[in-house]
């Protein structure tokens, strides 16, 4: 197998982020466990093209393999300190030049500088690296909560509790779940970012819900209950006769739960509909009904 997470993608090393994570989201697709049950080839290629999206979708890792600073399972790599390093730094005729051309070192410099380079970056503890992952959910897993699965790059299935309430965007952290440390280190930590997918009819705002419940005309005019949509199951509303397409109305208690175990609420605007099908009688109804008033609903506007 080729170590070169560029090939493993199947992208040029000058590919934009957006190149990359396009070839990782293809080939994950193509290659995942679950839509690959027993095929021990494509769960081999997953792990492969998973470790390659480690290093290649993190930008700063990118850098970091492209120097040379790390390898493709980012480990850190031995900064290679040869002649030339110190050269530049000298003026001309310094100790170190000479007209040969070629590369030379004095090992006691090469240690001094190995060593104070590591120093440099404060204590050194080996500990593992965090490993990054993006998952969507649906819209009423995030309100509700659920426990899902996320795919290590070694391709063990790592299980990831969404709490109740998780928003777009959100990062969950979980400790010890990363690469493995280095000579018995802490393990680095799992981060997973996670994305909502959009309700068809729900619309999340902060920790409030906000719907659009469309009723009949026999409804908005004489009133009565309706049967209104909730991420817990659908409730009864009662509306008043004479409601209105826009008015608001809240049921209190059914968005999102907070922090500090309250939630927030749900509010449906109403929107009168009329039938699929034109209806004889409603259109007889309500001609009769237009000749006998004169209610001007865009009077307000001056038209």
């Amino acid at each position: 197998m080729s170590r070169d997470p560029y090939e493993i993608l199947g992208v040029k090393r000058d590919a934009s982020q957006k190149d990359i994570q396009s070839a990782f989201r293809k080939l994950a697709k193509k290659y995942h466990p679950d839509l690959n049950p027993g095929d021990k080839k494509a769960e081999d290629q997953f792990k492969d093209i998973s470790a390659a999206n480690e290093i290649l979708g993190d930008e700063e890792k990118r850098k970091r393999f492209d120097r040379g600073e790390i390898d493709m399972t980012g480990a850190e790599q031995h900064p290679r300190n040869f002649y030339r390093d110190y050269a530049s730094t000298e003026s001309s005729g310094g100790p170190y030049q000479n007209s040969s051309g070629f590369a030379d070192f004095d090992a006691d410099d090469l240690f001094s500088t190995l060593f104070s380079r590591r120093a440099g970056r404060g204590a050194f503890h080996g500990n593992g690296a965090d490993l990054h992952f993006r998952m969507e959910i649906d819209f009423l897993d995030a309100v509700n909560g659920t426990t899902t699965s996320v795919y290590l790059p070694d391709g063990v299935a790592l299980e990831v509790k969404i709490p109740s309430g998780t928003h777009d965007g959100q990062t969950l952290r979980l400790r010890g779940k990363g690469a493995p440390g280095a000579s018995g280190e802490p393990a680095g930590d799992a981060l997973i970012e996670v994305h909502v997918r959009p309700h068809r009819f729900f619309v999340r705002d902060g920790d409030d819900i906000r719907v659009e419940l469309p009723i009949s005309i026999s409804e908005a005019v004489l009133g009565g209950k309706v049967r209104v949509p909730t991420p817990n199951g659908a409730v009864d509303m009662t509306l008043k006769p004479h409601s209105n397409s826009g008015m608001m109305l809240r049921l209190k208690g059914k968005g999102v739960a907070k922090r500090n175990g309250e939630k927030g609420d749900l509010y449906v605007t109403l929107k009168i509909v009329l039938p699929d099908k034109p209806d004889p009688q409603l259109t007889e109804l309500i001609g009769t009904w237009a000749q006998s008033q004169a209610h001007n609903p865009r009077e307000q506007m001056g038209v």
